[in-house]
């Protein structure tokens, strides 16, 4: 039987309505940004723009310079099976602050559908599980938003959420795509100096 396959938007919104609101947020490039953004946006995200792969390892090196608030990264599968590697780092370190959300569609999305590796047989919690990290859960039904936001408040392990999207494309809703002020909105929220 083929898994549910979940609207990412509303997934997104669901998530973020249920995590502190200190969380910091980490967005991949293109449909990950647009579906944070349309939750609203909140002092603590950092969208990427142009830095596909990037999410994890970012999003890992908040969680150990900020042990006492949630970091989250939400992503695609195209772009962090760019930097999958990532996963062999968190999994040395296993912050218990991190999560990374991987919305799975089994698409490139940003460069014309071709199907990912995700739709090819790579199964992304066992690779995850393979890197040792031991939560790694797979997301199929909408409900489990709440399960989710429950284990990021939580802080008590690093976990690790793969969710079945299907291809729909809800309307963009674009972040500012200004660098400098998306850094300094970021770094004030972490009550650090802007320039």
């Amino acid at each position: 039987m083929t898994p549910a396959r979940l609207n990412r938007r509303v997934f997104v919104a669901d998530l973020l309505a249920g995590v502190p609101e200190d969380t910091l947020v980490v967005t991949g490039l293109g449909a990950p940004s647009y579906d944070v953004f349309a939750a609203g946006d909140r002092p603590g995200t950092f969208y990427l723009w142009g830095a596909m792969g990037a999410a994890a390892p970012l999003a890992l090196g908040l969680a150990l310079a900020q042990p006492d608030r949630p970091v989250v990264a939400i992503t695609g599968d195209g772009e962090h099976l760019m930097g999958i590697g990532t996963l062999a780092t968190v999994g040395a370190q296993l912050p218990p602050n991190l999560t990374l959300v991987v919305l799975d569609n089994a698409h490139f999305g940003e460069t014309g559908m071709q199907p990912s590796h995700t739709g090819l047989g790579t199964d992304l919690v066992a690779v995850a599980h393979g890197f040792g990290i031991r939560d790694a859960v797979r997301i199929t039904d909408l409900a489990q938003a709440e399960d989710l936001a429950t284990r990021i408040k939580a802080r008590a392990a690093t976990t690790y959420a793969q969710v079945l999207i299907t291809t729909d494309e809800p309307p963009r809703a674009l972040p500012p795509r200004d660098g400098v002020a998306n850094k300094n909105a970021f770094r004030a929220a972490l009550g650090l100096a802007t320039f």
